[in-house]
């Protein structure tokens, strides 16, 4: 993506957020967030075409880049793979955390059945940049099925950490190690149905 339009929509997108909170997402509060960025109306539509969709896209794929800043400092050889994926899934939570409202609205938004295809995709997206980071660069089935498998504790986490107002975020860790070790013992038996198959 041009780097240009990228600081452009992260620009109106940190002048939505505010707003979000008490007047949800909707294009009104896009166009209204780039004048107040030093941008016109008619620069909101070239940078999203897609209008809502394409300001939600751009929210979560922030996200992920927020993710990694934050993981920066963070060596992925030095953990376990299962901590290199629980520490990027709380490290997203985390830059999440002063957004939660905004966060919560976007999943209502994505709930629409015609939205849902999309919104596999982008946490499908997630889950490949995690995974990424945390040093895989399987190209065979392997590859989907990390990125499958992640996706689906992401979404499941997604939801706990959503009704966690706890600042120390307790249960939403509990409840992410919880879905790691499933998906572990899982990833296990697979392995072990592939190796007698073969």
């Amino acid at each position: 993506m041009n780097d240009d339009k990228l600081n452009v929509q992260d620009d109106i997108l940190a002048a939505a957020l505010p707003d979000v909170v008490f007047d949800g997402w909707s294009w009104d509060v896009i166009c209204d967030a780039a004048v107040r960025a030093g941008h016109s109306v008619n620069i909101a539509r070239a940078v999203f075409p897609e209008k809502m969709i394409g300001v939600q896209d751009h929210f979560a794929d922030w996200a992920d880049r927020a993710m990694l800043d934050a993981l920066k400092d963070v060596t992925p050889e030095d953990l376990r793979v299962r901590d290199r994926i629980r520490v990027a899934v709380l490290a997203r939570f985390e830059v999440l955390n002063p957004h939660k409202d905004a966060m919560n609205q976007s999943l209502h938004f994505w709930l629409w059945p015609m939205r849902k295809p999309r919104a596999a995709k982008i946490t499908w997206r997630t889950a490949d940049v995690i995974w990424n980071w945390a040093g895989d660069d399987a190209r065979d089935y392997n590859r989907y099925t990390k990125r499958g498998l992640l996706s689906g504790v992401i979404a499941s986490t997604t939801m706990i950490w959503l009704n966690d107002n706890a600042d120390n975020m307790h249960k939403t860790e509990a409840f992410l190690d919880r879905c790691i070790e499933n998906v572990m013992q899982l990833g296990k038996a697979i392995h072990k149905v592939k190796a007698k198959v073969s």
